[in-house]
């Protein structure tokens, strides 16, 4: 990808997970790679290990981030948290939480970044969703809303992007081999009553066709493609890698 070199990306939960994958393929293709994470020892390693650059950030402090200005030509809206809980326990606190880690920061991220890729004449907006941006589950209430959320905005920035040479699309990931995923072996058990060894064919498998987890490495070798200049006329898609579940 000769087309990549001496260009920025910013990867938001960029030092675990489907972040981290996606930080070292961008590093590999040869783009000069910000990893943005709260934790600020785990990225400013792996930024380390990949000679990119570390941004400690709370993506989920609003009023820092609305006067941001970024000069990147990629960015990644990958950060994001899960919370397993029925609508009537839900903690509201929790609910507005993840919304605006996962709704309201990539808004203001690309708010901050469009200027500089309009000026350029460039730019690729990928945003990590998920099934659930397209599917429902229960107990998932602020991570599918949140989710859903993020593909409308998706589509809104590549309307406006596009005749300015800006993409925004969204990669629509099943369940992915992450410590995310882990932890809600543990909470699934417990509101569906079962035993954690049956949660990943019961429940977070049972819609998809191909019963394995997503490895992070998939995710981040399709966001590494829409950044290219060939996928210059792909914007305003939903790309589902989900083992067939949205077939249904």
């Amino acid at each position: 990808m000769s087309e990549s070199r001496g260009r920025r990306a910013l990867v938001t939960g960029g030092a675990s997970g489907i972040g981290a994958a996606c930080a070292r393929a961008f590093a590999a293709a040869g783009f000069h790679v910000t990893v943005a994470d709260i934790d600020r020892g785990a990225a400013e390693d792996l930024a380390s290990e990949i000679g990119g650059a570390a941004w400690h950030v709370d993506l989920a402090d609003s009023a820092a981030l609305a006067g941001a200005s970024l000069d990147v030509d990629v960015l990644v809206n990958n950060a994001g948290v899960q919370h397993v809980s029925p609508i009537e326990d839900f903690a509201p606190e929790r609910f507005s939480f993840i919304l605006r880690l996962m709704l309201e920061a990539p808004f203001l991220l690309i708010r901050a970044a469009l200027p500089g890729m309009y000026e350029r004449g460039f730019g690729r907006i990928i945003n990590v969703s998920s099934v659930h941006g397209l599917r429902a589950s229960p107990y998932k209430s602020a991570y599918v809303a949140a989710k859903h959320g993020l593909e409308g905005l998706s589509k809104v920035t590549a309307l406006e992007g596009g005749p300015r040479g800006v993409t925004s699309n969204c990669i629509d990931p099943g369940y992915v081999r992450t410590a995310l995923v882990e932890k809600q072996i543990a909470d699934q058990a417990r509101v569906h009553g079962i035993p954690e060894s049956e949660v990943l064919e019961n429940v977070l498998l049972t819609e998809a066709a191909i019963k394995r987890l997503v490895e992070p490495a998939e995710v981040a070798s399709l966001a590494v493609w829409l950044a290219g200049d060939s996928a210059g006329m792909v914007t305003g898609a939903s790309y589902t890698m989900d083992g067939g579940w949205s077939a249904r």
